[in-house]
């Protein structure tokens, strides 16, 4: 097959095609509109670029379509050729979110965004949110918020700002009751709660779970509580190196208890290695850091309610008259 008709083949057939074929199934509630994830058992494929591309978070197996096959049903080159061109025409099911929006980029820039909206307050809906839904204290999100940290976000929604070493903006995690994403037009880097001089640094997958690491550990004045965002580009990494060669400084893996958690830690750990800093894996009891959270708010009103409760006495029978 000539290149041309490759690459016309390769424009024909979306990695979606090949996954929901698979088995695979779209996970709303981690996808986001530039990078879909894929699930089937403890298997994962994000797919990026329109489609065109992929990458699997739990190795370093990447490419296009082509290559997914391969991955997926350990065929040659030659083989997966004719997997693919069985799928043209076939159009895979998208998110209700992906429909009503083709990735269209925003008309301000990420910055401006940013700026257009307003911090939480007590009371505000992201506030709400964020100490109803997600259990966090009041004290650690006044903290965010003299940090700059935390924006209202659209329909009772909050933003976790992410910055660049020189303090500028580059995007922000969504997180809300019914959405989960990432600044359209932004890039990841580190979300960042805390002294920036603190050399025990607290790496979590979430904003959130690093705002509940944060609660859970009584704001340590030593520690600089991080968020990669689920993203772990080059940027992010050159930052963490530059925190972490610093003399004395610790890296703490806080990622979350399961096969892609061991997998982030794994990384951190490496990085710990070149950068000649300590290392630990402080693993949560339950899936992630905001889970444990809520679980122990719930133990504290439980033990609240049982506290304060009434109760009517023993032996006591409704229209029996009282003792005396």
């Amino acid at each position: 097959m000539e290149k041309a008709e490759l690459e016309e083949l390769r424009g024909k057939v979306a990695c979606g095609a090949v996954l929901e074929t698979a088995g695979f199934a779209v996970d709303l509630n981690e996808s986001t509109r530039r990078a879909v994830k894929y699930r089937r058992g403890d298997d994962i494929i994000i797919v990026i670029h329109n489609g065109q591309g992929w990458f699997d978070p739990l190795s370093d197996a990447k490419g296009d379509v082509f290559r997914l096959v391969e991955h997926l049903d350990g065929l040659p080159f030659a083989d997966a050729l004719y997997v693919v061109a069985d799928l043209v025409g076939f159009v895979p099911s998208e998110p209700q979110w992906q429909r009503q929006s083709r990735d269209r980029m925003p008309d301000l820039s990420v910055l401006e965004r940013w700026s257009a909206r307003r911090k939480p307050w007590p009371g505000s809906a992201a506030w709400r949110y964020l100490r109803d839904e997600r259990a966090l204290p009041d004290t650690v999100l006044q903290r965010a918020n003299a940090q700059g940290l935390l924006r209202e976000g659209p329909q009772g929604s909050m933003w976790a700002v992410h910055r660049d070493p020189s303090g500028t903006v580059t995007g922000w995690e969504e997180r809300g009751p019914d959405w989960r994403g990432f600044a359209s037009g932004g890039a990841k880097l580190l979300f960042a709660l805390g002294d920036p001089a603190s050399l025990r640094l607290c790496v979590t997958e979430a904003a959130i779970d690093a705002m509940s690491l944060c609660a859970l550990e009584g704001s340590r004045p030593d520690t600089h509580y991080l968020s990669t965002g689920g993203g772990w580009s080059q940027a992010t990494t050159e930052m963490l190196f530059a925190l972490a060669k610093r003399s004395g400084a610790e890296i703490v893996a806080a990622s979350d208890n399961n096969r892609q958690g061991d997998i982030f830690a794994a990384r951190l750990k490496g990085l710990a290695i070149d950068a000649g800093a300590g290392f630990e894996r402080l693993r949560p009891e339950l899936d992630d850091w905001n889970e444990v959270l809520k679980a122990e708010k719930r133990k504290k009103d439980g033990k609240e309610e049982e506290k304060n409760g009434c109760r009517m006495p023993a032996g006591r029978l409704k229209g029996e008259a009282p003792p005396g």
